[in-house]
């Protein structure tokens, strides 16, 4: 059985950082490309970071170049999103996907909420 679970959201001042983490479990995750995306209210979901495979080929959305960073670990079946500097549009549900040519398999989502 697949899992794939996100964490480390929460509330944070505009300005603040936060480190997500998904964890992914029924997968062979290093052949596997991440990615992170965002929901917010009344918005559509988009990508925010991927990182494929190879851990060379990455792509960062021009919104949040510069201050987000995309990495994996593949001993620990991991990958981790560090937002720094993070605006008040940041705010969204942040969600882990793991994909494998026509697989994908999603996580439940992270509430991140920056406010102050």
């Amino acid at each position: 059985q697949v899992e794939i679970v996100e964490s480390g959201g929460g509330l944070v001042q505009p300005g603040g950082s936060l480190n997500l983490s998904c964890t992914c479990a029924g997968i062979l995750f290093p052949v596997y490309d991440m990615g992170w995306y965002r929901q917010a209210p009344g918005k559509e979901r988009e990508v925010v970071a991927t990182l494929a495979a190879d851990k060379r080929t990455k792509y960062i959305d021009a919104s949040v170049a510069g201050r987000f960073t995309i990495s994996r670990d593949n001993a620990k079946s991991t990958a981790y999103l560090q937002m720094n500097s993070l605006r008040a549009d940041d705010t969204a549900v942040y969600f882990c996907r793991a994909a494998l040519q026509s697989r994908a398999h999603w996580g439940r989502g992270t509430q991140v909420t920056v406010s102050p």
